[in-house]
């Protein structure tokens, strides 16, 4: 069934950046599977896909990341909580694997996508956008942060995003110090506290008149 305009819109309404989370309320394993899923279905230039996503499932560790999220309740209340990462470097071997894995999927040989590959090649790693590399790579990742926050809009499931944290120290305690990727933002996953008074809060835009221009 096609989600339509009406349902859409009401679920954007309906969400906020939930700042007390239910701690008894678990997201179910079907809609957690349909968010993951999501996940990995995101968008990305090139269709590079330059993420992992860290589910947080243990507690114990939650409660060690927490100190260094400004101490914000939704790193230990959420039901799930996801550490964004990404790759630290674009290289050779990560076009290769998206080459490998587009002619895989596609019944392509490799040689007839080796185009793709250099004009990858010549913009991310010898071209002027290999300077801004990282700002490039993260800027993907929250491609993903806001398909999985609007995933979870369209299933009722509460969010909040978080960028106040210290990316050094989840490294840390995340074990990536020495691996190809790094935090980037994070974001938490469950159900609203009812007595949460940001809820009810009227949301603050500006009118889409003065964001939208048609010419």
């Amino acid at each position: 069934m096609v989600t339509s305009s009406e349902e859409l819109l009401s679920a954007l309404q309906w969400r906020y950046a939930t700042k007390t989370f239910d701690p008894s309320r678990r997201i179910d394993p079907v809609t957690w599977e349909a968010l993951e899923e999501a996940l990995v279905l995101t968008p990305s230039s090139y269709g590079l896909q330059p993420w992992r996503f860290l589910v947080i499932d243990d507690p114990e560790l939650r409660t060690r990341l927490r100190p260094h999220a400004w101490n914000q309740p939704q790193i230990t209340d959420a039901s799930h909580l996801v550490v964004f990462l990404v790759r630290r470097s674009i290289e050779a071997a990560d076009l290769d694997r998206l080459i490998e894995r587009m002619g895989a999927l596609r019944g392509s040989p490799p040689e007839r996508l080796q185009a793709y590959r250099q004009a990858m090649e010549n913009d991310l790693i010898n071209g002027p956008r290999s300077q801004v590399i990282n700002i490039w790579a993260s800027n993907q990742v929250y491609i993903a942060l806001g398909n999985f926050m609007t995933a979870a809009a369209m299933l009722r499931v509460d969010t909040c995003a978080i960028e106040g944290f210290s990316p050094a120290e989840f490294d840390r305690l995340l074990d990536l110090d020495n691996t190809d990727y790094r935090s980037a933002v994070v974001c938490a996953a469950g159900y609203r506290d009812p007595a949460d008074a940001y809820a009810n809060q009227a949301k603050v835009r500006y009118e889409a008149s003065s964001l939208i221009e048609h010419r």
